[in-house]
């Protein structure tokens, strides 16, 4: 798992299922208690996968190898 990538997706996460909750305490009263929760849920998690797959992905940067055989061949 990618950690640098997980620095973008949980936040995301969080800030989704926060407004989520707010918005359906606020605007949306007539709908129970298990719909609510289940929309948040179902919302917090597509929007973990959304930021996981747009976020982007850096490489670990890996030094370059030490060139081998650069002697100079000399003819006779």
């Amino acid at each position: 798992m990618d950690k640098r990538r997980f620095k973008f997706v949980i936040p995301s996460m969080v800030v989704v299922a926060v407004g989520a909750t707010l918005m359906l305490r606020n605007y949306f009263q007539e709908v129970s208690t298990r719909d609510g929760v289940m929309l948040v849920v179902i919302a917090t998690l597509f929007s973990g996968m959304i930021a996981y797959i747009l976020f982007p992905h850096d490489e670990e940067e890996k030094p370059d190898p030490k060139p081998v055989n650069t002697k100079k061949k000399t003819s006779k």
